[in-house]
């Protein structure tokens, strides 16, 4: 706390004994701390770590795969052979000759499609299966047996059904994603404190105000849990399903570089796989975290 100083009064005004006007000085002013060196020290700790490991990788990668008798070709030569992938992804250069970043977005598609009817769906039996406690012991059984089957299983199926490779691999994703987000929903509504019912039957909430207002808010992080594991097993599921569908998502140019003997190719896909699941995880965790603050569970 500074201390503010009183300025002393001219000599004339002393000598004649008039009043004079005392002037205060300007109070010191602290200077705010820079949020700069925060800031950068956040992005350091979050980003030199995983950098260095990719650097420490990369050579080991290079010099394990740089001899002789090496069958994976090394990063020096999936740069060489794959720059133009990596350098524009989004060229288009013919129907099926375009870049990964097309690919990514029509796989996205897909995904966006299957994952947002999982979720509605998912979150809607869910809600009705956690009211009941006999609908959780009949039916928790039948999802824990039908979660396990690998996506792929319902492939065939699917192209039975729908005698189309896009709509059957949509609901590839829809069955792969479905399971965790009814799972956990039902487990969140369980959960609801009776305090909360409690409340609900005191301010006589029907029921769609008691879905709105106490079981979705209540069971938020539950829910979202399911949403992140589901999103991952979309992801999965539709790089799977499109080496065996077609068309011009990512599944199918890994299946058509193998055939074609394209290592490096296959290899920067498997890059760009990793880098948008990773970012569809962070996503929806984002998502969730803001969504949820302020919950009991969160």
């Amino acid at each position: 706390m500074s201390v503010t100083a009183l300025k002393e009064p001219p000599k004339e005004a002393r000598r004649s004994g008039s009043a004079a006007v005392v002037r205060l000085a300007a109070p010191a002013t602290r200077a705010r701390p820079s949020r700069w060196p925060a800031i950068a020290r956040n992005v350091a700790v979050s980003v030199l770590p995983p950098l260095v490991m990719v650097v420490l990788l990369g050579l080991l990668w290079e010099l394990l795969c740089s001899g002789p008798g090496a069958t994976l070709p090394p990063p020096s030569r999936i740069w060489a052979d794959s720059k133009d992938l990596i350098l524009d992804p989004f060229f288009v250069a013919g129907p099926q000759d375009i870049g990964l970043g097309w690919r990514v977005l029509v796989s996205l598609q897909r995904v966006a499609v299957g994952f947002g009817l999982a979720a509605v769906v998912g979150i809607l039996v869910g809600a009705v299966i956690g009211q009941s406690v006999w609908a959780m012991r009949g039916l928790d059984p039948i999802f824990q047996v039908l979660r396990t089957v690998p996506p792929l299983a319902w492939l065939p199926i699917a192209l039975a059904a729908f005698r189309d490779s896009n709509p059957s691999a949509i609901f590839v994703i829809f069955i792969t994603a479905i399971w965790p987000v009814i799972i956990n929903t039902a487990v969140g509504i369980r959960n609801i404190p009776q305090d909360y019912r409690n409340v609900a039957l005191v301010l006589r909430l029907n029921p769609v105000e008691f879905f709105w207002k106490i079981m979705l808010p209540s069971a938020a992080p539950y829910i979202f849990t399911g949403l992140r594991i589901g999103i991952g097993l979309s992801w999965l599921a539709i790089v799977a399903a499109e080496m065996l569908t077609g068309g011009v998502g990512i599944g199918f140019f890994i299946w058509d570089a193998w055939n074609s003997s394209r290592l490096p190719d296959i290899i920067v896909a498997l890059v760009y796989i990793g880098v948008v699941g990773f970012v569809l995880d962070r996503l929806v965790a984002g998502v969730g975290a803001f969504v949820t603050r302020g919950t009991s569970a969160a």
